[in-house]
């Protein structure tokens, strides 16, 4: 028996062909319609249907080239099953290069939305209701807010199944942070559903990052593989594999001024050690900001102006740290940032 067309917004992808779709999903000033863009590759043979989607932040514009490069994937011809792609959600955001909508609403903390609700709700709901309601598997990529970048790391729920920790486990980042759902998120929405979703952490926002791209890249395909929606690879396996931290805090600024960090995204850090000084101008008032647990420097400000109280260190916490260690400089190794995927 011949598999069946997939069906998005109305639009019939054949088995074996791929398509560009433009979703429908709201108005400009002048009346100019506004689109989601949308691209699916429906496989020859069943098998899962993924969805890879990007910039529900719309200045987190790493997720648009990983999905880009994902598409003109030579494996992408021996599909089974489907993928949508998706690499900018939020449109509105995008083209403003803001991380929020018109209204000033997160859109990662509208789903499910509602169709008669404000401006996110409405988008949040048409993005589910036409494309996030297919998918049985997600991966949603992301990068650190603006002045602030993330070491790549998978941002999961591990015990809600065993099929999002394998998947996790496939992807190959060199962190995976067991993290709890954040409600009017995308990932909590999915994950309530039984629908298994990992988020890709990666880099900074409105900033291009070949050490995020390209592993994001291959941490696609290799999910993929590991769902049977493609051949496995010859390729070399991941060199260690990712440690889970059990848990994560920031360490703030402790008054106003410049800030010169003492350490570098991805170190490691013992509790009480200094993390960076922020003074003033002058230098006449210094104050220090110090690590509050043994653990891997996640995330930071890449902005040297800070306010007390900022978040300025993400620290990442793990039983075993010195596995931890070794599977961030495994990474920094294997991915040397090159120009031969861009």
């Amino acid at each position: 028996m011949a598999r069946s067309s997939f069906e998005l917004a109305g639009v019939h992808v054949a088995p074996g062909t791929r398509a560009q779709i433009d979703v429908p999903i709201a108005k400009l000033y002048t009346h100019a319609p506004l689109h989601i863009p949308v691209e699916v590759v429906h496989g020859r043979q069943p098998g899962p249907v993924l969805l890879v989607c990007s910039a529900i932040h719309g200045d987190e514009i790493n997720g648009v080239e990983i999905v880009r490069r994902l598409l003109r994937a030579s494996a992408l011809r021996r599909l089974r099953g489907t993928l949508i792609a998706v690499p900018v959600v939020n449109v509105f955001g995008f083209v403003q290069h803001t991380r929020y909508l018109p209204d000033r609403r997160d859109l990662n903390r509208c789903f499910p939305g509602i169709e008669t609700g404000s401006l996110g709700s409405r988008v949040a709901a048409l993005f589910r209701e036409q494309i996030v309601d297919l998918a049985t598997h997600i991966i949603d990529l992301h990068t650190g807010a603006i002045h602030r970048t993330n070491l790549p790391q998978i941002r999961a729920q591990l015990g809600s199944s065993s099929e999002t920790a394998r998947m996790a486990d496939a992807f190959g980042a060199p962190v995976i942070l067991n993290a709890e759902l954040r409600e009017g998120s995308l990932r909590a929405y999915a994950q309530n559903r039984g629908v298994p979703v990992l988020t890709y952490e990666a880099g900074e926002a409105l900033r291009f990052d070949e050490w995020s791209i390209a592993p994001g890249v291959r941490g696609i395909l290799r999910v993929m593989r590991t769902l049977a929606m493609l051949p496995t690879s010859r390729q070399r396996a991941i060199s260690r594999p990712a440690e889970i931290a059990n848990g994560s805090s920031w360490a703030r600024a402790t008054g106003d001024g410049i800030l010169r960090p003492r350490v570098r995204l991805g170190a490691r850090v013992a509790k009480g050690q200094l993390l960076g000084l922020v003074a003033d101008p002058f230098g006449n008032a210094e104050g220090e900001v110090i690590a509050n647990a043994d653990g891997i420097v996640i995330g930071m400000s890449n902005l040297p102006l800070v306010n007390e109280g900022e978040a300025l260190f993400h620290v990442a916490r793990f039983d075993a740290i010195e596995e931890a260690e070794n599977a961030v400089e495994s990474f920094q190794q294997d991915y040397e940032p090159t120009l031969e995927t861009m």
